[in-house]
């Protein structure tokens, strides 16, 4: 398998931290394994590279054969998967054995020198964002309740189009997971697990911030409830609270479109972006790049001309 030169050296580099001795031993395989199948699966190499090297470790720890058809065994997998289960969000465990099953088919294809199968469904369509206007509108809606209803709404809004949640992210935020770490940095979210700090978009800081001081350690959305998630948690509460005037009902998936494509807007990195996001793949954006409006010719050539010195 040819990879490009940065690919290849990223996996060449490769080493876990704090890798233990065994890394000596299992390394060749790890990279041999990366190799056939980076190009294969919708992944990051980092990823594979972590994924397959902590897989590798613990079948050797386990006195497993020193052999990836082994350690790719659907009972091996699974094994692996459950010994991570007090260490990762039940979610997590999942994510980590479907990569594994990508891994190991794109291996199987790679080993017999088929190509890998064509997608044979489309691709999920994505919520599309708010506009300016609509969002603008949202909030003004949600400033002028009274009571729990301004705050929920507030706290809808805010976590969707200042953080990017998703709903079970949304529902599971408390007061207390919104700090920052002295008065003159961004405000935090820190209850969400991410590979970049998740720093709340200026606009709304203001108003998570009120929020958290009322929440303390409640939730910031429907602090009263029994249960900690349910399926209808956000959806029924959006169905009974219907802006006016022809505004869009409040939808959590709008929200986070309307956060990732004004990010994209900004021309942060996408990598930045979809580790912010919770994102496999920096390629999860492709599907929101038509909403991000085209440069115009004065900021395309400031941006392309780079600093002066």
């Amino acid at each position: 398998m040819i990879l490009d030169p940065d690919t290849s050296a990223k996996i060449t580099r490769y080493r876990p931290r704090q890798a233990p001795a065994a890394w000596a031993d299992v390394a060749p395989l790890v990279r041999s394994v990366v190799t056939a199948v980076a190009s294969a699966v919708p992944y990051d190499v980092e990823r594979l590279l972590h994924i397959t090297a902590s897989l590798a470790l613990w079948a050797e720890g386990s006195g497993l054969a020193r052999d990836p058809d082994t350690w790719l065994r659907n009972e091996v997998i699974d094994a692996y998967v459950l010994s991570r289960a007090a260490d990762l969000e039940p979610t997590s465990v999942q994510t980590y054995r479907t990569w594994l099953l990508r891994i190991r088919n794109a291996l199987a294809w790679s080993q017999r020198g088929e190509a890998t199968p064509a997608r044979l469904h489309g691709v999920a369509n994505p919520y599309s964002p708010y506009g300016d206007g609509e969002l603008a509108g949202l909030r003004q809606w949600a400033v002028h309740l009274k009571g729990q209803q301004r705050s929920d709404a507030l706290a809808l809004i805010a976590l969707g189009a200042g953080c990017g949640l998703q709903p079970k992210e949304v529902a599971a935020s408390r007061g207390c997971h919104l700090r920052r770490r002295r008065t003159d940095e961004p405000l935090l979210h820190t209850g969400v697990t991410r590979e970049v700090p998740l720093a709340v978009r200026a606009g709304w800081e203001e108003v998570l911030e009120e929020l958290a001081r009322s929440a303390g350690g409640g939730y910031l959305f429907r602090p009263r409830r029994t249960a900690a998630y349910s399926k209808n948690l956000i959806g029924s509460w959006s169905l009974q609270h219907r802006p006016p005037g022809g505004l869009p009902q409040v939808s959590v998936g709008r929200l986070r479109a309307t956060w990732i494509v004004q990010l994209m807007t900004t021309r942060l990195g996408h990598d930045v972006i979809a580790k912010a996001a919770g994102l496999g793949s920096s390629a999860s954006l492709a599907r929101y790049e038509h909403h991000v409006p085209p440069l115009d010719e004065t900021t395309a050539a400031r941006l392309l001309r780079g600093a002066t010195q």
